[in-house]
């Protein structure tokens, strides 16, 4: 694929290398205990020439488990090569430890191991490729890191973009850099994109319309297991017969509206509990303090704290259980939609069998909710006020609600399949 602007590349390193200190710094106050900053600029343990691991790039904690069937798929399919994923965040880092923990003591496929993404610098992407030594490059949704793809493209590493998405934000930010994003996907041999929109607005970037598979959403082949389904029924059967509604990845003024929000569910429905999961784990401290100051009684999951009859907030402030949490809930309103975020995984309640909710502000999922609403399977909401009365209704409605939650299951057994085709075109880049 031709067209390549590295002129516009440099331009882009320049501005790099300029907030270097700013960079530097944030990459400094997220160091977790046990890492090597040293990550961060492509400084890794060196592959064998003979290795060549699969490297899967997710940026943060949603993603990570959003791709855990692909994950799954791949160290099963390729039990030869060793799996590396890679984080930009922190969070996402914990995340994806953890599952390479579990995998291992399972072990019964490839390794699986997790390393931060370096910085884009040249030198830095330069130095973890050449390092990594990766058989092929696979980068989730709209990591598009213009040195990294080059480094790969310079050392002959294939790169396969999937569950390729962009918003309309991240369509327009882009189009703003046309020449640094054609050279960027000059370096993508595949692309599977999500949906036939996510692939037109890429070819409007430069990605070749002959290097472009339309996948359908991976998000809906979400990974269902027995474990999550035992905690969900043990928490049920915890907490009884008092309605519960989950609010799950939630953000700093969202929480203070969900607060008041529940409230009010309260004033008619006084045993109703919410459990609420904070997006960011560094907001947990934070978000204790605020069911306090709405005083609302509060037993945290991450001190095995009990709910009682008094309790009136349920703090899911642990990691990896957000959706046990969803399926232990008669309803389930997903964050991210009632601030200007652009909302999260409308399909983990869905897939739980519990009713969705959601805010208005979807432009990161506008796709998975459009499929939910041809299901009939959606309830949006205004704010805060409406999102109340609508709690209220849909407590007082049981066969409303085992309506919902059948569509929502059926919505999301409809449309699995992504799967199965993103590895075919991963396969194509592994033929063995």
């Amino acid at each position: 694929m031709a067209g390549g602007h590295p002129w516009a590349r440099r331009l882009y390193s320049a501005a790099l290398l300029a907030l270097a200190p700013l960079l530097w710094w944030r990459v400094w106050r997220e160091h977790r205990a046990g890492r090597s900053r040293g990550e961060r600029l492509g400084w890794i343990p060196a592959s064998s020439a003979a290795e060549r691991p699969l490297w899967l790039h997710c940026a943060s904690v949603g993603e990570v488990q959003a791709t855990w069937p692909l994950i799954e798929a791949l160290r099963h399919r390729y039990p030869q090569r060793r799996l590396v994923i890679t984080t930009m965040t922190a969070t996402g880092a914990e995340r994806a430890v953890a599952l390479a923990e579990k995998l291992r003591h399972a072990g019964d496929g490839a390794e699986v191991s997790h390393y931060f993404l370096p910085l884009d610098f040249p030198c830095a992407a330069r130095r973890f490729v050449t390092r990594l030594r990766p058989g092929l490059a696979i980068f989730f949704e709209t990591e598009l890191w213009p040195n990294l793809l080059a480094a790969c493209s310079r050392r002959g590493v294939p790169v396969a973009v999937v569950n390729g998405r962009l918003s309309t934000r991240a369509f327009r930010t882009y189009r703003r850099l046309p020449r640094l994003m054609r050279e960027a996907l000059s370096h993508v041999t595949w692309l599977g994109a999500k949906s036939s929109q996510d692939a037109e607005r890429f070819e409007a970037l430069g990605m070749a319309a002959q290097a472009t598979t339309i996948t359908g959403s991976l998000k809906f082949d979400i990974a269902l297991n027995d474990e999550a389904f035992d905690v969900s029924e043990r928490l049920r059967t915890m907490l009884g017969e008092r309605p519960v509604w989950v609010a799950g990845s939630t953000h700093s003024g969202e929480d203070e509206v969900l607060l008041a929000t529940h409230a009010r569910v309260r004033e008619t429905l006084p045993e109703a509990l919410l459990i609420l999961v904070p997006r960011h784990p560094r907001r947990f401290e934070a978000v204790a303090e605020l069911c306090a100051e709405h005083g609302l009684a509060c037993a945290r999951r991450s001190k095995s704290e009990t709910p009682d009859a008094e309790t009136a907030v349920y703090l899911g402030d642990t990691m990896g259980e957000l959706r046990a949490l969803y399926g232990a809930a008669d309803l389930a309103f997903v964050g991210g939609s009632l601030v200007p975020v652009g909302g999260h995984n409308l399909l983990e309640p869905a897939a739980m069998g519990v009713p969705v909710l959601t805010g208005p502000e979807l432009a990161n999922f506008e796709d998975v909710a459009e499929m939910l609403r041809e299901h009939d399977a959606l309830v949006e909401v205004a704010d805060g006020n409406d999102l109340g009365s609508t709690l209220t209704r849909l407590f007082g409605e049981p066969a409303e609600r085992r309506r919902l939650a059948e569509a929502g299951r059926t919505a999301v057994e409809t449309n699995r399949g992504a799967l199965v085709r993103t590895l075919e075109g991963l396969d194509a880049l592994l033929p063995e």
